[in-house]
């Protein structure tokens, strides 16, 4: 059998309150890709701290090459030759890419004076290797969370690591962009390297991992060969039941109320004339290619980005939405696809997020915060989204990123808007928390909300969508009834150019959800969903 190039042996890590890990166990093989999968919350992001030296195990040991490897923080586990990509971003939005990719190792002059010339060309060198269309010059803070996900790779790969440990790389990604990261996996991994590849997406492990191993509650389950493990075994290993993944959007009748009706939106920095209409009961999907302009149309409405020309009418009556402040009094609520930056206080409570939208509403008297209600209202929600926390008075910071998520999603539940943008919704969220959030968005539309649903993941478009907004370069360049929408007629609307799309459009159906009966549509496959 090949000697193991890293492996864990009944490793254990507890916090106060939480036992994350007991008896994990993990061989990685040299010039292998190996997943790891399991629910949010089963101890994959705990494990890879550990071994990048971030925490410290209580119990258990690692061996790299047969040898104790034991790292006593992030720089000294680098020097050892294993890196990782975490899921949350770890990089300085105000210095550009070349400064993140090579901070603390920039070139001097003299051994003193910052040499920028040679930084800037070591970083052009680099990211022209890994084939990343970046600008070494850019800064990082400006970038989109796709591109700063590049910088992030690009930054791991500059150690010429032995391990590389990848915790959901591909969350932000469009499916090129998966592509071209799935490239630089297989030209990295050599018979001396490896790649531990965490991921909720079971296409992206079918396609890239050799074997897949499973961890449920903090504790190991099974390691199988991906070649012969069928998605749904991997699932119910994960999740210990059955998950059904064929459900498909029921129709929306076509006479149902116009609750939004946008008309040529447009901003300066990309949108160009962007229209359609939302209905009650609605779950409308935007989908296109990164810088598409999905989630500028979601923060030109709920008035984050400054609009130049449009208008929006909110039940029959047009309304001027300054900031995101007027949009939630208006009932539109945004679930950003940055939780980090724009969802969470992080330093805060479970509770006093969940809050967060309707303090003052619901949850104060007389000026005084009733505390009761506010935590009655949180364990309500943290019980229906199944949010694993060990009480509502957890810090935020200290969930995982899926449960971060569903605290940002319980947030605008309390505020019970009638429409609801949610961008990206699943983002770094697992299988079976997905099927969660799908059941959850299936019954908000089902009460009546309207949904505008954001994502880079297509089966999930065409899962949920009962129509579906194709975007290109800032501009809409189709809506798709759900009969009609499949991967490859939103590829092919997606990569339209705008001097593509007929000039009669509207007239045609191809826009602002007019009837669809242009010519030129790739027909639905026979059992496509």
């Amino acid at each position: 059998m090949t000697k193991a190039l890293l492996e864990v042996e009944g490793v254990g890590k507890s916090f106060p309150g939480v036992r994350a890990l007991h008896d994990m166990r993990l061989d990685l093989r040299p010039g292998e890709v190996l997943a790891l999968v399991g629910e949010n919350g089963a101890g994959k992001s705990t494990l890879m701290k550990l071994l990048s030296g971030i925490y410290v195990p209580d119990a258990g040991a690692f061996r790299l090459d047969g040898e104790p490897y034991a790292p006593t923080g992030p720089g000294h586990a680098t020097q050892l030759g294993i890196s990782i990509i975490h899921q949350e971003f770890n990089l300085v939005p105000d210095l550009t890419v070349a400064q993140n990719i090579f901070i603390g190792r920039e070139p001097r002059r003299a051994g003193l004076l910052l040499d920028d010339r040679k930084l800037n060309a070591d970083a052009t060198a680099l990211l022209d290797r890994l084939g990343l269309p970046l600008d070494p010059r850019a800064v990082v803070g400006r970038l989109t969370v796709a591109n700063q996900q590049m910088v992030e790779i690009a930054k791991a790969l500059s150690y010429e690591p032995r391990v590389l440990i990848m915790d959901e790389p591909t969350a932000a990604l469009n499916d090129a962009e998966v592509d071209t990261l799935h490239d630089l996996i297989r030209r990295f991994v050599r018979p001396d390297t490896g790649v531990i590849y965490i991921s909720h997406r079971m296409a992206e492990i079918k396609r890239i991992a050799h074997r897949v191993t499973v961890i449920r509650d903090g504790e190991y389950i099974d390691t199988l060969d991906v070649a012969t493990a069928g998605t749904p075994e991997i699932i119910s290993r994960m999740v210990g039941r059955a998950i059904a993944t064929d459900a498909t959007p029921e129709d929306v009748r076509p006479d149902r109320e116009v609750l939004l009706d946008v008309r040529g939106l447009t901003t300066k920095a990309l949108l160009t004339d962007v229209s359609f209409e939302l209905r009650q009961g609605e779950i409308l999907g935007f989908a296109g290619l990164m810088g598409a302009g999905r989630t500028e149309v979601a923060r030109a409405l709920v008035g984050a980005d400054p609009v130049q020309q449009g208008t929006v009418t909110l039940r029959g009556k047009q309304v001027r939405i300054a900031n995101p402040a007027d949009a939630a009094r208006l009932g539109i609520g945004y679930l950003s696809e940055d939780r980090k930056r724009y969802g969470l206080l992080l330093e805060q409570d479970v509770k006093a997020n969940i809050a967060l939208s309707a303090l003052r509403d619901r949850f104060t008297q007389g000026g005084f915060v009733r505390d009761g209600a506010l935590r009655a209202t949180a364990e309500q929600l943290i019980g229906k989204l199944r949010i694993k926390t060990p009480s509502a008075h957890q810090t935020a910071k200290h969930l995982s990123g899926g449960n971060q998520q569903k605290v940002v999603i319980a947030k605008w539940l309390v505020k019970d808007c009638d429409v609801l943008i949610f961008d990206e919704p699943t983002r770094g969220i697992d299988v079976g928390a997905k099927e969660e959030i799908y059941q959850l968005l299936r019954e908000l539309a089902a009460q009546g909300k309207s949904i505008i649903m954001i994502s880079s993941e297509l089966p999930e478009v065409l899962r949920l969508s009962h129509r579906v907004v194709v975007m290109s370069e800032g501009r809409v360049t189709r809506v798709l009834e759900a009969d009609e929408a499949t991967q490859e007629s939103i590829m092919h609307y997606a990569t339209l150019r705008p001097d593509e799309v007929p000039a009669d459009a509207v007239e045609l159906g191809l826009i602002a959800g007019a009837p669809t009966e242009a010519a030129g549509l790739p027909e639905k496959k026979a059992g496509q969903p």
